[in-house]
């Protein structure tokens, strides 16, 4: 079997570390031992993207915003798409990440972070939510989904606090798309008693088979 390569790490903020390997060209993100993502299973990540911001097509413009760098494919199904004049943020807490992108596996996805509709924001997404809005669309690919797993201070993104903060800076009939890597009738619950119209739904990480993901499609 050939051995994994070790690329680097990086430390979340306020919380574990990330490890960053390859073997030939598949890519892996792993904390304490947990595979937070794989560069060969991402289709639950990208039918979040192409989803919600369809959903958009309608509009003269739209702005977006993305929660989590992570390998790109959110953000390269996004960029897949949406408009011309379109702007998307990616919010990306971990700066190494962002590096990784550029330097080891932005090839993967077309490197989207050179994509002219795009700014990088360095910094916690809830930062970017209240800060750089208003929102067509905000996209959270953060984390392992509301049950955080590399930062405890992620769960206030998935609160009702955070969740109706991110609905006052929605625009009217503006979307907010969640990625989990496990199913939560509790968020699902929390989700409508904020006031949003939402659709669960449960996807194969690659599409025809793997584990499954659940996505919520929460419209305000």
């Amino acid at each position: 079997m050939i051995p994994w390569e070790f690329l680097g790490e990086a430390q979340v903020p306020g919380g574990s570390i990330l490890r960053l390997t390859r073997r030939k060209d598949e890519f892996s993100i792993r904390t304490e031992g947990y595979e937070l993502m794989n560069s060969r299973a991402h289709g639950s990540e990208e039918v979040l993207a192409r989803e919600a911001i369809q959903g958009l097509s309608r509009r003269k413009t739209s702005r977006i915003l993305i929660g989590g760098l992570g390998m790109g494919f959110t953000l390269k199904a996004a960029l897949d798409v949406a408009q011309e004049n379109a702007a998307i943020t990616v919010a990306e807490l971990v700066p190494e990440v962002v590096t990784w992108n550029q330097d080891h596996y932005g090839h993967l996805t077309d490197h989207p972070l050179k994509d002219p509709r795009v700014s990088v924001f360095v910094g916690d997404v809830s930062t970017a939510i209240k800060k750089q809005g208003p929102w067509d669309a905000i996209l959270l690919d953060v984390d392992n989904g509301p049950n955080g797993l590399t930062r405890n201070g992620n769960s206030r993104l998935y609160s009702k606090r955070g969740l109706l903060a991110a609905k006052q800076v929605l625009r009217p009939g503006g979307l907010f798309g969640v990625w989990s890597a496990d199913a939560d009738q509790i968020f699902t619950k929390r989700l409508k008693e904020c006031g949003f119209n939402v659709e669960e739904r449960h996807v194969k990480a690659r599409l025809k088979n793997g584990s499954t993901h659940t996505l919520w499609f929460a419209k305000k």
